[in-house]
C-alpha cells in the first residue's frame, strides 16, 4: 500500500499555513511533511514542529548528498524537503502534504509524477497586501517584495492540479479536505488496501 503525496503552493500571504493547520485537525490520516531551513526561527515556531533549522553549511551538506526530495532558495533563505521521511511515511499508507512554493512543486513533480499539486489564490490583491501587514511578521520592506514576487508565483498557477480560492476558510478547507478524500477513495488504492475484503466478496457463494 502507498499514501497520496499532496503539494500545496501559494502566493505568501494567501492563508495557505492556516488553510493546511486546519485539513490536519479534521483528517487524522494525513502528515505535514516539516521541511528544513536556514531562516531564522520566529517568535512561537518550535524546532521539529514547525521546521528543522539548520545552518546554510549543514544544509548545503545534506544538499549534496541527495537526502533533499526538493529544495529552494526563498527571500535569501533555504528550504529543503526530506525525501527518506516521505518515502517511509508513504510506505505505511500515510498521506503526506508538502507546504511548499511552485519552485519546489516543479522539482516533486519531476521524481513523483503522481503527486496531486494545489495552488491557494487569495481573493484579490488588496485582500493579499492587508493579510501581509496583518500578520505582524515582516517590516514593510519584505512585504513589498513578497508583493512584488506574487506576479511570479501566480503565472505558474496553471501547472498545479486543483486551484482554491481561499476567500472564506470554511469553504476552502471543504474544498481542500475533498481533493484529500477522493484522492484515498481511488480505485487502485482501495484494491490494494482491501484486497482481502475484495477477494471474499468475489468468492461468496
Amino acid at each position: 500500500m502507498s499514501g497520496s503525496l499532496f503539494v500545496i503552493s501559494a502566493p505568501s500571504g494567501a492563508g495557505k499555513t492556516s488553510l493546511v493547520h486546519a485539513l490536519l485537525n479534521i483528517n487524522p490520516q494525513i502528515d505535514l511533511s516539516v521541511s528544513y531551513t536556514t531562516r531564522a526561527p520566529r517568535a512561537g515556531e518550535v524546532n521539529g514542529k514547525d521546521y528543522h533549522f539548520v545552518s546554510r553549511a549543514d544544509f548545503l551538506a545534506a544538499a549534496a548528498n541527495g537526502e533533499f526530495l526538493e529544495s529552494a532558495e526563498v527571500y535569501g533563505n533555504l528550504y529543503g524537503t526530506s525525501q527518506s521521511w516521505i518515502t517511509q511515511e508513504n510506505a505505511k499508507d500515510r498521506d503526506i502534504l508538502l507546504e511548499i512554493d511552485w519552485q519546489g512543486a516543479a522539482q516533486v513533480r519531476k521524481l513523483f509524477p503522481e503527486c496531486i499539486s494545489i495552488f491557494i489564490l487569495p481573493p484579490s490583491l488588496a485582500a493579499l497586501e492587508q493579510r501581509l501587514k496583518g500578520r505582524g511578521k515582516d517590516n514593510d520592506n519584505v512585504i513589498a517584495a513578497r508583493l512584488a514576487a506574487v506576479r511570479e508565483d501566480v503565472s505558474h498557477v496553471a501547472e498545479f492540479d486543483y486551484v482554491i480560492i481561499n476567500d472564506n476558510l470554511n469553504e476552502a478547507l471543504r474544498e481542500l479536505n475533498s481533493i484529500v478524500l477522493c484522492a484515498r477513495t481511488r480505485g487502485s488504492r482501495q484494491l490494494a488496501r482491501h484486497q482481502k475484503l475484495i477477494n471474499q466478496l468475489q468468492t461468496s457463494e
